[in-house]
């Protein structure tokens, strides 16, 4: 059975608790991954881990080679893969501190290469992307949490946008609009690049701040990286949760 991988965001250059195997350089027809890849055990299961901004968050959202990740997850063996987001809040249930599970997205990032199938292939897949995650992981990952009696939303839409800037409380409120829940910077083309690859994709959210416009105040780096502080470690028990389960 194919290993689950694990793609850091923000927070998670590393992944507390997990245990070393190998780590493995991976060269890929689209360039350098964003870190090498590590094998390791967590908890009870064994993943593969790679950190999306790098191991010092150096790369900003629009210059994470994403092609490059999800192929090298893919060669080395990985079905499954968890993608965590560090999200802003639009609407009234994701609230900082809130865990969820996203069920649909839409994509605002321009600019990104987001196709294996770029004319260098000689042959075009149209993929449906209608359900754009993965169902049963989705599930996997709403039932772990329920299993610690860890509350998450187990929905919701994420916008994804170009950063690294943040947004402007007119560009929030379209995505309210839109249909968005939560706002973040690297949703995609992660989600379909995993889908080309035939990778059961799923996102495990923290909401670490109010979207722009929301609060009645500015964002700060200081509120977001508190909030922060406080998921990892409820993030972290979902994870060993879902690594066991699958």
């Amino acid at each position: 059975m194919g290993l689950l991988a694990i793609i850091g965001g923000s927070g998670f250059t590393k992944l507390p608790g997990l245990v070393p195997i190998e780590t493995l350089a991976i060269e890929t027809p689209y360039g350098a991954t964003s870190a090498p890849l590590i094998r390791g055990e967590l908890g009870r299961g064994e993943v593969l881990f790679l950190p999306r901004h790098g191991t010092e968050h150096q790369i900003p959202p629009h210059c994470v080679n994403y092609r490059a990740n999800l192929w090298a997850l893919h060669a080395a063996g990985a079905e499954r893969v968890i993608g965590l987001a560090a999200v802003g809040g639009i609407t009234p249930l994701f609230a900082p501190r809130v865990l969820a599970v996203p069920d649909q997205l839409i994509d605002y990032t321009y600019g990104r290469a987001h196709t294996l199938y770029d004319g260098t292939s000689h042959r075009v897949e149209h993929i449906d992307f209608t359900e754009p995650y993965c169902e049963p992981l989705r599930q996997a990952l709403i039932e772990a949490a329920a299993s610690l009696d860890e509350p998450v939303v187990p929905r919701g839409t994420y916008g994804a946008t170009q950063g690294p800037r943040l947004e402007t409380a007119a560009e929030i409120l379209r995505c309210e609009q839109d249909g968005c829940d939560m706002v973040g910077m690297t949703g995609m083309p992660e989600a379909s690049l995993a889908r080309e690859l035939g990778l059961c994709y799923a996102s495990l959210a923290f909401v670490v701040n109010w979207a722009a416009g929301k609060s009645g105040g500015i964002i700060t780096m200081k509120e977001i990286e508190e909030n922060l502080g406080l998921c990892v470690e409820r993030v972290l028990l979902i994870l060993k949760a879902v690594a066991a389960r699958v």
